[in-house]
């Protein structure tokens, strides 16, 4: 029986698709866009837009008009996210890319992060490839 084990296994060990997902959406979020397979794109997605969420979750330029108590839980609310995130996210200078830049573009997006444009099969051993990329247009205002 199936029950309680969702997602793709890959045909590899737990700790190698851990791996493989970590890198994958550190190179999405550093370039923007990563051509993979079809079905990794699609748990890529999954990881991708929890990642997004953690750094649209803190305050970003809010902090310098705390204080006091209200300072000290925005401020541990920040780190909090940022040690979600750092699960699996593999560098540095992403993981500040993510809570500075991506946080603002998406603030007004409540979810949808990434694109997924199939390409086709693959020349070497048809398997189905597909672009993953993070959505550049603005979300609609709402009327």
């Amino acid at each position: 029986m199936r029950h309680q084990s969702s997602g793709r296994g890959f045909g590899i060990s737990s700790s190698h698709r851990k791996a493989m997902f970590n890198n994958l959406v550190t190179a999405l979020m550093q370039h923007g866009r990563i051509q993979t397979t079809e079905p990794k794109a699609k748990e890529l997605r999954k990881i991708a837009d929890r990642v997004i969420s953690f750094s649209k979750k803190v305050p970003n330029g809010d902090l310098a008009k705390l204080e006091g108590a209200e300072l000290a839980a925005a401020k541990a609310k920040r780190v909090h996210a940022i040690r979600l995130a750092r699960r699996y996210i593999t560098d540095r200078d992403v993981l500040h890319t993510i809570f500075t830049d991506y946080s603002d573009r998406f603030a007004a997006r409540p979810g949808g992060y990434t694109r997924i444009i199939k390409l086709g099969r693959r020349a070497g051993d048809n398997a189905h490839m597909a672009l993953i990329e993070l959505v550049t247009e603005p979300y609609p205002a709402a009327e």
